[in-house]
């Protein structure tokens, strides 16, 4: 159990070994790319095992705490990242990538934002709650945000994207409620270190795969690829801290839970809304956008406990 004990103890360092590992190794990360639909599930279900869901239906009576964070993530993010980006853009951002960042802001948190809470110690049952509604959400805000903000038009039919994005959610929902009733995984004394280190593998293969293609697009167009990475890295960074600074009076542990899932969106859904009508620079963006994703919450994780760790006056723990 030490190899085990260990990969889950160092879940955010793997994950960020991961993403490196993809972009050192096309080969690898073509080998992988099948996978990463199964990878993107697997996260949330295994999340999902480790839940108090009593926790879960406790959010009822703070509903309008839910409201606040989702308006946050699905509208105001991105509408303030449009305004910064579009002064930049004035400036020379080129305009594939202010595109791109602002579809990324428009978009909900990644499913797996719920497992890298767990393991930097932040607030998992929250972010559950509000992955889950924004993701049913935006298919709704999602089309409206990029048509007013940036002229484009999402037209893929409103039922299909409902029905992948219920595929996704549903098929995790359904796997950890089979696996709480017909395995002993939740109930086994090691059962919680499983849980952990199959999350882990399973983030980091997603990040290897992701990254197929990256690295040849990277050596071809090397000062795009520059801006772009320097990008995602300023943009999570900035939405992490915007989103902890507006909802400080969560108290740190629940408003950092929300930095984290402003700065972490899930561009595959973005993808999906576009079918293939995305330029390829946008594209290569949002594989790009993965660094920062897979390496922030290694070096933030520190910063995350010595903030939860702190317990200024007069800052509450609920809101609602």
């Amino acid at each position: 159990m030490p190899l085990l004990t260990w990969i889950a103890r160092h879940g955010p360092l793997l994950m960020a070994v991961g993403v490196l590992l993809g972009i050192a190794a096309p080969p690898l990360a073509a080998l992988l790319h099948p996978l990463l639909v199964p990878t993107l599930m697997l996260p949330l279900t295994l999340a999902l095992l480790r839940l108090d869901w009593r926790a879960i239906g406790g959010y009822r009576r703070h509903k309008l705490t839910i409201v606040a964070i989702v308006a946050w993530l699905l509208a105001v993010s991105p509408a303030l990242v449009w305004i910064i980006t579009s002064a930049a853009e004035r400036a020379g951002l080129p305009r594939p990538l202010q595109t791109a960042v602002v579809l990324m802001a428009a978009s909900s948190p990644i499913v797996s934002s719920v497992a890298i809470a767990l393991m930097v110690q932040l607030d998992a049952t929250l972010a559950v709650v509000a992955v889950l509604v924004s993701t049913a959400l935006v298919p709704f805000t999602l089309p409206f945000m990029s048509s007013v903000l940036l002229g484009l038009s999402l037209e893929i039919p409103l039922p299909v994207f409902m029905a992948r994005l219920a595929a996704l959610v549903g098929g995790a929902f359904l796997a950890a409620w089979l696996l709480r009733r017909f395995t002993p995984l939740t109930t086994h004394r090691d059962g919680g270190v499983w849980i952990d280190v199959l999350t882990v593998l399973s983030l980091v293969v997603f990040a290897i795969a992701i990254m197929d293609g990256v690295t040849a697009f990277a050596l071809s167009r090397p000062v795009y690829a520059a801006i772009a990475v320097a990008l995602a890295f300023a943009a999570n960074l900035g939405l992490q801290a915007a989103a902890a600074l507006v909802f400080r009076g969560l108290g740190n542990r629940k408003a950092l839970t929300v930095g984290l899932m402003s700065g972490n969106c899930n561009m595959g859904l973005v993808l999906v809304a576009l079918e293939g009508r995305a330029s390829f620079e946008v594209t290569v963006f949002f594989a790009l956008a993965q660094l920062p994703m897979y390496v922030l919450p290694a070096l933030l994780a520190p910063v995350y406990r010595h903030l939860v760790a702190r317990r200024p006056a007069g800052v509450g723990t609920s809101s609602g």
